[in-house]
Formats: structure tokens, C-alpha cells, sequence
């Protein structure tokens, strides 16, 4: 199965510049990127929450990218020619889904919180979705489930 966007042309530069756009006009008060090592993060605030997207990018000295598909080697400029067109296609499945949520939520499909729930930002730094995954993967080996909270008013 192919990949969306995998021969695209659009620069990454551009597609966060699009994803920029896309979120200013549904109504951010704020946005940023930045990348870490390995790690691009797009973050935005919205709704009264923040909302971050880490993005792994491709690791430059793969064999995806420095070896042919037949295992020849790859002369280090088409090497990174492959890498950077892997990162734009990253960018801009990114873009296609930011716009999709944002879409989802404008048009009354879903609520905002429940779109971006898994990379609303905690106050400890880390996203609901980094927060829950290893509770997820307990309670599915375990087959327990954390007790419920009391209904409101009731101790």
C-alpha cells in the first residue's frame, strides 16, 4: 500500500507554514515548532488547551535511505534526497491530519477535546496519550480496570 503524500514535492517548510495557517484560521491563540535530535514538535493552543504533536522524523542513516531497494549503496546525495522526501511526506500526512481534526470538530462530527485528546498537553509536560498508553496496555493484560471515581457529591 502506498503511503499518502510519498512523492510529494511540497517542501517541509511549507507544509508547517500550511499547518501554521490551518490552525490560525480555526482559531488559535498561539503556535510553535522546534525539533529535538530525531523528534520535530508542532505545538498549538486552542480551546483552552494546548495541543502537541511529536513528529518522528526518519533516521537519516537508515538503509531506507542509504542503500537502493536492490541493497546497492546510495551515493550520499541521493541518500538524502530519499531522507528529505521521506520528511516531507511526513509533513504533510501531519498537515492532512490537523486539518481533518479541525474540520471533524467545525463541522459537529466530534468535540475538539475528544479529536486531540491522545496530544492535549498535562500540566507535567506530557500528552494524555504518553499519560494513558502504559494504563491502556495494563489493563488490557491484566483484564482489570482501574476502579471508577464516585459520582459527583457521593465520597
Amino acid at each position: 500500500m502506498s503511503r499518502y503524500a510519498e512523492n510529494t514535492g511540497v517542501s517541509s517548510e511549507r507544509s508547517r507554514a500550511e499547518i501554521e495557517q490551518t490552525v490560525s484560521r480555526y482559531g488559535a491563540s498561539g503556535f510553535m515548532y522546534g525539533w529535538d535530535g530525531g523528534t520535530a514538535v508542532m505545538a498549538f493552543q486552542m480551546n483552552g488547551r494546548r495541543i502537541r504533536f511529536d513528529l518522528s522524523m526518519p533516521d537519516r542513516n537508515s538503509r531506507d535511505f542509504t542503500q537502493t531497494e536492490t541493497g546497492r549503496e546510495r551515493a550520499p546525495a541521493q541518500a538524502t534526497k530519499a531522507w528529505e522526501q521521506a520528511c516531507r511526506q511526513r509533513w504533510r500526512a501531519l498537515s492532512l491530519v490537523i486539518k481533518a481534526k479541525l474540520e471533524a470538530v467545525e463541522s459537529g462530527i466530534t468535540e475538539f477535546e475528544e479529536e486531540f485528546l491522545a496530544h492535549i498537553v498535562l500540566p507535567n509536560g506530557n500528552t494524555v496519550g504518553h499519560w494513558m498508553l502504559p494504563q491502556v496496555e495494563s489493563a488490557y493484560q491484566s483484564g482489570d480496570m482501574p476502579p471508577l471515581l464516585p459520582a459527583p457529591g457521593k465520597t
